[in-house]
């Protein structure tokens, strides 16, 4: 009688937190997030983003692919506002490792999350849930003629 109060308590304290995990995926504009004020203010102009198959200048030097991995706390935040945020944090991880490789552009960015490829010039993938919004990024550094 004691193992099945102890396995129906555990069942119970289990149960809301199944129900309320999930892992939403959403496609975001790129062009709308880019424009916020806080991307404006943060990302280096120095350090040009290309989006996938987004046309870039000619290239002096290739110095590899990297990816940047970001997590945020989606708490009391609406899934396009913790998405945003959090892909603006994998952009600046991406711009700051280019600044480190030497690079002036990053370019054929993609979405990369658990190293699913999902390429698009126009949008990101971010997957959303009650805690946590995350963004996978990856893309390659280079040097490109100015």
């Amino acid at each position: 009688m004691k193992t099945i109060f102890v396995l129906l308590a555990i069942a119970i304290f289990l149960t809301p937190f199944e129900a309320s995990s999930r892992n939403t995926r959403h496609l975001l504009s790129i062009d709308k997030a880019i424009q916020s004020p806080d991307f404006v203010s943060h990302l280096d102009t120095d350090i040009a983003l290309y989006f996938s198959d987004q046309k870039h200048p000619e290239l002096t030097r290739s110095l590899g692919y990297f990816n940047s991995n970001k997590k945020t706390n989606a708490f009391n935040k609406s899934d396009t506002e913790a998405c945003q945020w959090v892909f603006l944090s994998a952009l600046l991880s991406l711009q700051a490792r280019a600044r480190k490789e030497g690079a002036n552009a990053v370019i054929n960015i993609v979405s990369y999350y658990k190293k699913k490829i999902y390429k698009s010039d126009s949008q990101f993938e971010c997957h959303a849930g009650v805690i946590m919004a995350g963004v996978a990024l990856r893309g390659e550094m280079v040097r490109v003629a100015k």
